[in-house]
């Protein structure tokens, strides 16, 4: 049960990283727009924005979902009716799947974001929507890398069930 309840408190803490993340980023994109009015800045505050809320929205999905994962993983073991087996580990599959999906998502963002950087003339609202992209996206693949780390020590100790 302890594996059960580290795997999905550690989702909980890295949902409050992600959750802080995005409000910095929100945080210097207003910052950004109000106060410095540029176009780099406001390229840059655009991206901030978008990607911060996918931040906020799923960290925060996460922290409050994590205590009844808990709850309903810890009640299918003590059951023992095999709904690990039928429906954990396949439930696992497909957030593993996810998780290619987003580390290749995350990586045509940065490179997206690092050829409107390197590319575009200077000071202009695209090079600074491009740093922006490029910096929020590695946040997040950062922040997953860990997450699928954690996800693969997690789906093997459910298939060692």
């Amino acid at each position: 049960m302890d594996s059960i309840k580290n795997y999905f408190n550690a989702e909980k803490h890295e949902s409050v990283l992600f959750v802080l993340v995005g409000v910095v980023a929100i945080t210097v994109a207003l910052y950004f727009l109000l106060k410095l009015k540029q176009p780099f800045y406001s390229g840059m505050a655009c991206a901030f924005i978008a990607i911060a809320l996918i931040q906020v929205v799923v960290g925060t999905s996460v922290w409050l979902r994590s205590p009844k994962d808990i709850e309903r993983v810890t009640n299918m073991i003590k059951s023992n009716n095999g709904k690990i087996q039928t429906e954990e580990i396949p439930r696992m599959h497909v957030v593993m799947k996810n998780f290619v999906v987003y580390r290749w998502v995350e990586i045509a963002l940065m490179l997206l974001g690092l050829v409107a950087f390197s590319c575009l003339p200077s000071d202009t609202f695209w090079k600074g929507l491009g740093l922006g992209l490029f910096i929020q996206a590695a946040f997040m693949l950062l922040l997953d890398y860990f997450a699928e780390s954690r996800g693969k020590v997690y789906l093997e100790f459910l298939k060692s069930i």
